[in-house]
Protein backbone atom coordinates (compact mmCIF):
# COMPACT_ATOMS: atom_id res chain seq x y z
CA UNK A 1 0.00 0.00 0.00
CA UNK A 2 0.71 3.49 -0.38
CA UNK A 3 3.53 5.40 1.88
CA UNK A 4 2.97 8.61 3.49
CA UNK A 5 3.13 11.68 1.31
CA UNK A 6 6.20 14.25 2.87
CA UNK A 7 6.13 17.48 1.14
CA UNK A 8 9.28 19.90 1.79
CA UNK A 9 9.38 22.67 3.55
CA UNK A 10 7.85 25.42 2.42
CA UNK A 11 9.92 28.32 4.93
CA UNK A 12 12.25 27.98 7.82
CA UNK A 13 10.92 25.48 10.06
CA UNK A 14 9.96 26.51 13.84
CA UNK A 15 11.72 23.94 16.15
CA UNK A 16 10.91 25.43 19.51
CA UNK A 17 7.26 25.02 20.43
CA UNK A 18 5.27 21.99 19.91
CA UNK A 19 2.93 24.53 17.67
CA UNK A 20 5.76 24.98 15.36
CA UNK A 21 7.22 21.28 15.51
CA UNK A 22 3.84 20.18 14.30
CA UNK A 23 4.32 22.23 10.87
CA UNK A 24 7.20 20.13 9.69
CA UNK A 25 6.39 17.60 7.14
CA UNK A 26 9.91 16.78 5.96
CA UNK A 27 11.06 13.88 7.91
CA UNK A 28 14.38 14.79 7.60
CA UNK A 29 13.68 18.02 9.29
CA UNK A 30 11.61 16.61 11.89
CA UNK A 31 13.88 13.77 13.19
CA UNK A 32 17.02 16.35 13.36
CA UNK A 33 17.76 16.85 17.11
CA UNK A 34 17.43 19.78 18.24
CA UNK A 35 17.85 21.02 22.37
CA UNK A 36 14.34 21.28 24.51
CA UNK A 37 15.67 23.37 27.96
CA UNK A 38 13.69 21.57 30.49
CA UNK A 39 14.70 18.05 29.13
CA UNK A 40 18.60 19.43 28.73
CA UNK A 41 18.52 21.12 31.64
CA UNK A 42 17.35 17.50 33.96
CA UNK A 43 19.04 15.05 32.00
CA UNK A 44 21.41 14.04 34.47
CA UNK A 45 18.28 13.31 36.90
CA UNK A 46 17.64 10.43 34.12
CA UNK A 47 18.82 7.32 33.23
CA UNK A 48 20.70 7.27 29.91
CA UNK A 49 18.14 6.65 26.95
CA UNK A 50 17.88 3.01 25.41
CA UNK A 51 19.64 1.40 28.45
CA UNK A 52 17.63 -0.11 31.06
CA UNK A 53 16.66 1.88 33.72
CA UNK A 54 17.54 1.59 37.53
CA UNK A 55 17.54 3.53 40.79
CA UNK A 56 19.89 6.59 40.17
CA UNK A 57 22.98 6.53 42.84
CA UNK A 58 22.51 8.45 45.69
CA UNK A 59 18.70 8.89 44.80
CA UNK A 60 17.28 8.91 48.31
CA UNK A 61 13.67 9.61 47.55
CA UNK A 62 13.60 6.83 44.67
CA UNK A 63 14.96 4.19 46.95
CA UNK A 64 12.43 5.18 49.15
CA UNK A 65 9.50 4.70 47.21
CA UNK A 66 10.95 1.63 45.66
CA UNK A 67 11.17 -0.02 49.10
CA UNK A 68 7.86 1.23 50.36
CA UNK A 69 6.09 -0.75 47.35
CA UNK A 70 8.45 -4.10 47.82
CA UNK A 71 5.65 -5.20 50.06
CA UNK A 72 3.56 -5.69 47.15
CA UNK A 73 5.36 -7.57 45.15
CA UNK A 74 5.24 -11.30 44.57
CA UNK A 75 7.91 -13.60 45.02
CA UNK A 76 8.38 -14.63 41.41
CA UNK A 77 12.06 -14.82 40.17
CA UNK A 78 12.49 -12.57 36.46
CA UNK A 79 12.54 -15.18 33.48
CA UNK A 80 15.74 -16.24 31.86
CA UNK A 81 18.93 -14.45 32.10
CA UNK A 82 20.09 -11.46 31.33
CA UNK A 83 21.32 -9.97 28.55
CA UNK A 84 19.95 -12.14 26.32
CA UNK A 85 16.45 -12.15 27.97
CA UNK A 86 16.40 -8.50 27.93
CA UNK A 87 15.44 -8.89 24.20
CA UNK A 88 13.28 -11.71 24.46
CA UNK A 89 15.37 -14.55 24.50
CA UNK A 90 14.45 -17.00 27.07
CA UNK A 91 16.32 -20.01 25.86
CA UNK A 92 17.25 -22.73 28.74
CA UNK A 93 14.69 -20.91 30.61
CA UNK A 94 12.34 -23.70 32.55
CA UNK A 95 8.97 -22.50 33.20
CA UNK A 96 5.77 -24.77 34.27
CA UNK A 97 3.28 -25.98 31.98
CA UNK A 98 0.59 -25.24 34.07
CA UNK A 99 1.82 -21.04 33.89
CA UNK A 100 2.10 -20.10 37.44
CA UNK A 101 2.91 -16.75 37.13
CA UNK A 102 0.19 -16.03 34.31
CA UNK A 103 2.86 -14.87 32.23
CA UNK A 104 1.50 -13.70 28.64
CA UNK A 105 4.33 -14.49 26.76
CA UNK A 106 4.21 -18.06 27.22
CA UNK A 107 0.47 -19.05 27.30
CA UNK A 108 -1.23 -14.99 26.32
CA UNK A 109 -2.43 -15.13 30.19
CA UNK A 110 -4.85 -12.01 31.06
CA UNK A 111 -6.28 -13.38 34.17
CA UNK A 112 -3.42 -12.79 37.34
CA UNK A 113 -3.25 -15.87 39.24
CA UNK A 114 -3.02 -14.13 42.51
CA UNK A 115 -5.43 -12.21 43.87
CA UNK A 116 -6.08 -8.52 44.29
CA UNK A 117 -4.51 -8.36 40.46
CA UNK A 118 -7.01 -6.58 38.18
CA UNK A 119 -7.26 -8.20 34.73
CA UNK A 120 -4.95 -7.03 31.99
CA UNK A 121 -7.53 -5.00 29.43
CA UNK A 122 -7.43 -6.77 26.46
CA UNK A 123 -11.08 -5.86 24.89
CA UNK A 124 -13.63 -3.31 25.22
CA UNK A 125 -17.20 -3.28 26.53
CA UNK A 126 -18.78 -1.47 23.89
CA UNK A 127 -19.83 -3.31 20.76
CA UNK A 128 -18.40 -2.81 17.29
CA UNK A 129 -15.61 -0.98 18.78
CA UNK A 130 -11.99 -0.84 18.06
CA UNK A 131 -9.79 0.50 20.89
CA UNK A 132 -7.36 2.55 18.40
CA UNK A 133 -4.32 3.05 19.38
CA UNK A 134 -0.24 2.85 18.55
CA UNK A 135 2.83 2.02 20.32
CA UNK A 136 6.49 2.96 20.51
CA UNK A 137 5.76 6.56 19.86
CA UNK A 138 6.75 9.21 19.55
CA UNK A 139 8.07 8.96 16.40
CA UNK A 140 9.88 11.59 15.08
CA UNK A 141 8.65 11.67 12.00
CA UNK A 142 5.05 11.42 12.92
CA UNK A 143 3.53 14.68 12.02
CA UNK A 144 2.33 13.60 8.61
CA UNK A 145 0.38 10.37 10.40
CA UNK A 146 -0.96 12.97 13.01
CA UNK A 147 -1.85 15.20 10.89
CA UNK A 148 -4.05 12.59 8.97
CA UNK A 149 -5.61 11.37 11.94
CA UNK A 150 -6.55 15.32 13.22
CA UNK A 151 -8.44 15.63 9.49
CA UNK A 152 -10.47 12.49 10.66
CA UNK A 153 -11.20 14.34 13.77
CA UNK A 154 -9.80 10.99 15.27
CA UNK A 155 -7.76 10.30 18.35
CA UNK A 156 -6.01 7.37 20.18
CA UNK A 157 -4.50 5.94 22.57
CA UNK A 158 -0.84 6.36 22.04
CA UNK A 159 1.88 3.88 24.44
CA UNK A 160 5.09 6.23 24.76
CA UNK A 161 8.61 5.58 25.35
CA UNK A 162 10.47 7.65 27.97
CA UNK A 163 13.76 7.17 25.72
CA UNK A 164 11.57 8.54 22.77
CA UNK A 165 10.35 11.02 24.82
CA UNK A 166 13.38 12.68 25.73
CA UNK A 167 14.88 12.12 22.09
CA UNK A 168 12.20 14.41 20.84
CA UNK A 169 9.88 15.89 23.24
CA UNK A 170 8.08 18.17 21.39
CA UNK A 171 6.91 15.69 19.09
CA UNK A 172 6.14 13.86 22.56
CA UNK A 173 3.88 16.77 23.54
CA UNK A 174 1.50 16.78 20.27
CA UNK A 175 -0.17 13.55 21.53
CA UNK A 176 -2.23 15.66 24.22
CA UNK A 177 -2.26 19.16 22.04
CA UNK A 178 -4.12 16.75 19.34
CA UNK A 179 -6.33 15.04 22.30
CA UNK A 180 -4.89 11.70 22.56
CA UNK A 181 -4.68 9.78 25.35
CA UNK A 182 -1.00 8.68 26.18
CA UNK A 183 0.04 5.94 27.91
CA UNK A 184 3.08 4.63 29.32
CA UNK A 185 4.98 2.13 27.41
CA UNK A 186 8.57 2.32 29.92
CA UNK A 187 11.84 4.01 29.83
CA UNK A 188 13.95 1.04 26.78
CA UNK A 189 11.21 -1.57 26.11
CA UNK A 190 12.69 -4.50 26.85
CA UNK A 191 11.17 -7.62 28.08
CA UNK A 192 9.53 -6.22 31.59
CA UNK A 193 9.59 -10.30 33.37
CA UNK A 194 13.18 -10.34 32.87
CA UNK A 195 13.95 -7.77 34.70
CA UNK A 196 14.75 -7.68 38.66
CA UNK A 197 11.83 -6.08 40.76
CA UNK A 198 13.97 -2.62 41.05
CA UNK A 199 14.91 -2.56 37.34
CA UNK A 200 11.17 -3.07 36.49
CA UNK A 201 10.30 -0.61 38.79
CA UNK A 202 12.48 1.92 37.30
CA UNK A 203 11.45 0.92 34.10
CA UNK A 204 7.53 2.43 34.85
CA UNK A 205 7.47 5.56 37.49
CA UNK A 206 8.49 6.84 40.83
CA UNK A 207 6.65 9.55 41.96
CA UNK A 208 8.07 10.86 45.61
CA UNK A 209 9.98 13.52 44.28
CA UNK A 210 8.66 15.61 41.56
CA UNK A 211 10.07 16.10 37.82
CA UNK A 212 12.82 13.69 38.53
CA UNK A 213 13.39 10.34 37.56
CA UNK A 214 12.07 7.87 34.64
CA UNK A 215 9.12 7.74 32.19
CA UNK A 216 6.01 8.74 34.34
CA UNK A 217 7.70 12.13 35.84
CA UNK A 218 9.80 12.72 32.44
CA UNK A 219 5.96 12.92 31.21
CA UNK A 220 4.88 15.39 33.49
CA UNK A 221 8.04 17.34 32.41
CA UNK A 222 7.59 16.92 29.21
CA UNK A 223 3.58 16.57 28.29
CA UNK A 224 2.80 18.32 31.93
CA UNK A 225 0.60 15.25 32.77
CA UNK A 226 0.91 11.58 34.75
CA UNK A 227 -0.84 9.14 32.93
CA UNK A 228 -3.17 6.24 34.59
CA UNK A 229 -2.49 3.17 31.78
CA UNK A 230 0.53 1.67 30.55
CA UNK A 231 1.12 -1.61 28.05
CA UNK A 232 3.79 -3.59 28.50
CA UNK A 233 6.60 -4.10 25.77
CA UNK A 234 5.67 -6.97 23.44
CA UNK A 235 2.90 -7.65 25.86
CA UNK A 236 5.51 -9.65 28.61
CA UNK A 237 4.26 -9.04 31.72
CA UNK A 238 3.25 -11.82 34.63
CA UNK A 239 1.69 -11.57 38.01
CA UNK A 240 5.04 -9.63 39.39
CA UNK A 241 5.07 -6.99 36.68
CA UNK A 242 1.33 -6.55 37.00
CA UNK A 243 1.52 -6.02 40.86
CA UNK A 244 4.64 -3.37 40.56
CA UNK A 245 2.40 -1.18 37.66
CA UNK A 246 -0.24 -1.53 40.14
CA UNK A 247 1.58 -0.69 43.02
CA UNK A 248 2.54 2.82 41.02
CA UNK A 249 -1.26 3.65 39.68
CA UNK A 250 -0.90 2.05 36.00
CA UNK A 251 -3.94 -0.47 34.37
CA UNK A 252 -2.01 -2.85 32.44
CA UNK A 253 -3.06 -2.52 28.68
CA UNK A 254 -2.47 -5.82 26.31
CA UNK A 255 -4.34 -6.21 22.90
CA UNK A 256 -6.77 -9.48 21.63
CA UNK A 257 -5.43 -9.34 17.73
CA UNK A 258 -1.78 -8.23 16.42
CA UNK A 259 -1.60 -6.45 13.31
CA UNK A 260 2.27 -7.37 13.39
CA UNK A 261 2.83 -4.07 11.35
CA UNK A 262 6.76 -3.83 13.13
CA UNK A 263 8.15 -6.76 10.86
CA UNK A 264 8.36 -4.38 8.15
CA UNK A 265 5.88 -6.83 5.66
CA UNK A 266 3.55 -5.40 4.40
CA UNK A 267 1.75 -8.56 2.90
CA UNK A 268 1.69 -10.15 6.80
CA UNK A 269 0.26 -6.68 7.90
CA UNK A 270 -2.19 -6.35 5.24
CA UNK A 271 -3.56 -10.03 6.04
CA UNK A 272 -3.86 -9.08 9.70
CA UNK A 273 -5.47 -6.20 9.39
CA UNK A 274 -7.72 -8.10 6.39
CA UNK A 275 -8.57 -10.44 8.92
CA UNK A 276 -9.48 -8.31 12.20
CA UNK A 277 -11.77 -6.72 9.07
CA UNK A 278 -13.33 -10.18 8.56
CA UNK A 279 -13.52 -10.99 12.06
CA UNK A 280 -15.69 -7.44 12.29
CA UNK A 281 -17.84 -7.89 9.38
CA UNK A 282 -18.95 -11.47 10.42
CA UNK A 283 -20.57 -10.20 13.51
CA UNK A 284 -17.22 -11.33 15.72
CA UNK A 285 -17.98 -7.91 18.09
CA UNK A 286 -21.49 -7.99 17.82
CA UNK A 287 -21.51 -7.83 21.56
CA UNK A 288 -17.94 -6.87 22.88
CA UNK A 289 -15.19 -4.58 21.09
CA UNK A 290 -11.32 -5.78 20.63
CA UNK A 291 -7.98 -3.78 20.89
CA UNK A 292 -5.61 -4.19 18.03
CA UNK A 293 -2.12 -3.61 18.39
CA UNK A 294 -0.18 -1.39 15.65
CA UNK A 295 2.63 1.13 16.09
CA UNK A 296 3.81 4.23 15.11
CA UNK A 297 7.38 3.08 14.52
CA UNK A 298 8.09 3.62 11.53
CA UNK A 299 6.93 5.19 8.01
CA UNK A 300 5.53 1.99 7.32
CA UNK A 301 3.76 0.74 10.35
CA UNK A 302 2.31 4.55 9.76
CA UNK A 303 1.35 4.23 6.14
CA UNK A 304 -0.62 0.91 7.14
CA UNK A 305 -2.62 3.08 9.28
CA UNK A 306 -3.55 5.58 6.94
CA UNK A 307 -4.49 2.98 4.49
CA UNK A 308 -6.50 0.77 6.69
CA UNK A 309 -8.34 3.36 8.42
CA UNK A 310 -11.46 4.06 5.70
CA UNK A 311 -11.87 0.05 6.11
CA UNK A 312 -11.79 -0.38 9.92
CA UNK A 313 -14.49 2.78 10.05
CA UNK A 314 -16.55 0.94 8.03
CA UNK A 315 -15.95 -2.78 9.35
CA UNK A 316 -16.49 -1.37 12.98
CA UNK A 317 -19.22 1.14 14.34
CA UNK A 318 -16.44 3.84 16.95
CA UNK A 319 -12.83 3.70 16.40
CA UNK A 320 -12.29 5.31 19.53
CA UNK A 321 -9.08 5.41 22.27
CA UNK A 322 -9.12 2.92 24.59
CA UNK A 323 -9.69 5.05 28.06
CA UNK A 324 -12.64 6.14 26.10
CA UNK A 325 -13.96 2.88 25.36
CA UNK A 326 -13.58 1.66 29.00
CA UNK A 327 -15.64 5.28 29.88
CA UNK A 328 -11.82 6.64 31.62
CA UNK A 329 -12.81 10.11 31.92
CA UNK A 330 -9.98 11.26 34.04
CA UNK A 331 -7.01 9.82 32.44
CA UNK A 332 -4.29 10.71 34.34
CA UNK A 333 -3.22 12.04 37.94
CA UNK A 334 -3.45 15.63 37.56
CA UNK A 335 -7.06 16.95 38.05
CA UNK A 336 -8.10 19.63 34.64
CA UNK A 337 -7.24 16.92 32.08
CA UNK A 338 -10.31 14.64 30.64
CA UNK A 339 -11.20 12.04 28.20
CA UNK A 340 -15.23 12.26 26.60
CA UNK A 341 -17.02 9.68 27.75
CA UNK A 342 -17.90 7.27 25.01
CA UNK A 343 -21.35 8.23 24.55
CA UNK A 344 -20.17 11.84 24.06
CA UNK A 345 -17.42 10.43 21.79
CA UNK A 346 -19.50 8.33 19.53
CA UNK A 347 -21.93 11.90 19.45
CA UNK A 348 -19.17 14.24 18.32
CA UNK A 349 -17.30 15.16 20.85
CA UNK A 350 -13.34 13.63 20.29
CA UNK A 351 -11.65 15.76 22.72
CA UNK A 352 -11.71 16.13 26.67
CA UNK A 353 -10.70 19.74 28.35
CA UNK A 354 -7.20 20.75 29.06
CA UNK A 355 -6.66 22.74 32.82
CA UNK A 356 -3.20 23.74 32.81
CA UNK A 357 -0.38 23.84 30.50
CA UNK A 358 3.44 21.60 29.99
CA UNK A 359 4.80 23.66 32.64
CA UNK A 360 2.21 23.23 35.18
CA UNK A 361 1.02 26.99 34.88
CA UNK A 362 -3.26 27.05 35.16
CA UNK A 363 -5.45 28.11 31.66
CA UNK A 364 -8.80 26.96 30.51
CA UNK A 365 -8.17 25.47 26.72
CA UNK A 366 -9.55 22.36 24.98
CA UNK A 367 -7.21 19.32 24.38
CA UNK A 368 -7.81 20.44 20.61
CA UNK A 369 -5.93 23.48 21.36
CA UNK A 370 -2.01 23.44 21.10
CA UNK A 371 -0.17 23.05 24.25
CA UNK A 372 2.60 25.66 25.33
CA UNK A 373 5.97 24.81 25.75
CA UNK A 374 9.32 26.14 26.83
CA UNK A 375 11.61 27.42 23.91
CA UNK A 376 13.48 24.45 22.32
CA UNK A 377 16.73 25.09 20.17
CA UNK A 378 18.24 23.26 17.11
CA UNK A 379 21.51 21.80 16.56
CA UNK A 380 23.10 21.06 13.17
CA UNK A 381 24.70 17.42 14.38
CA UNK A 382 23.97 14.64 11.98
CA UNK A 383 20.05 13.63 12.22
CA UNK A 384 19.31 10.34 14.79
CA UNK A 385 16.57 9.52 12.62
CA UNK A 386 14.74 9.64 10.22
CA UNK A 387 13.96 8.08 6.24
CA UNK A 388 12.35 8.23 2.86
CA UNK A 389 8.90 7.38 2.75
CA UNK A 390 8.08 3.64 3.10
CA UNK A 391 11.88 2.73 4.21
CA UNK A 392 12.14 1.01 7.50
CA UNK A 393 12.96 3.34 10.84
CA UNK A 394 14.77 2.19 13.36
CA UNK A 395 13.21 2.66 16.66
CA UNK A 396 16.34 4.14 17.99
CA UNK A 397 19.65 4.65 17.71
CA UNK A 398 20.85 1.29 18.74
CA UNK A 399 18.76 -0.57 15.89
CA UNK A 400 15.74 -2.46 16.08
CA UNK A 401 15.74 -4.19 19.47
CA UNK A 402 11.80 -5.65 18.00
CA UNK A 403 13.48 -7.26 15.28
CA UNK A 404 16.19 -9.14 17.26
CA UNK A 405 13.19 -10.57 19.82
CA UNK A 406 12.89 -14.26 19.92
CA UNK A 407 9.82 -16.42 19.04
CA UNK A 408 8.66 -17.58 22.45
CA UNK A 409 5.82 -19.85 23.04
CA UNK A 410 4.75 -18.95 19.78
CA UNK A 411 4.63 -15.18 20.60
CA UNK A 412 5.86 -12.56 18.32
CA UNK A 413 4.50 -9.43 19.18
CA UNK A 414 5.45 -5.97 20.32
Amino acid sequence: MGALAFLPPAVAQDRTTEEGEAQITDPNVECSPYTYPPVAQAENQFPPTWTVATILPNDTAAQNRYNSIQGQIPNIPPKGTQPQSLTGDFSGFSYPSDDPDCWWTSSHCDYPKLPGIPNDITTVPEPGTLGYGFDDGPNCGHNVFYDFLQSQSQTATMFYIGSNIMDFPLEAQRALADGHEVCVHTWSHRYMTALTNEQAFAEIYYILRPLTHLQLELMKLVIGVTPTCWRPPYGDVDDRIRAIAQAMGLRTIIWQYDSSDWLGNATVTNGNYQALIDAATSGTFNDIGTIFLTHELTNLTMSEAIDWYGNLTSAFKHLVPVGVALNVTKPYVEDGYTLPTFAQYVNGTHVGSIVGSVNGTASNTSASTTISSATATTTSSTPTAGTNAAQILPINSVGWLVITAALVGGVLST
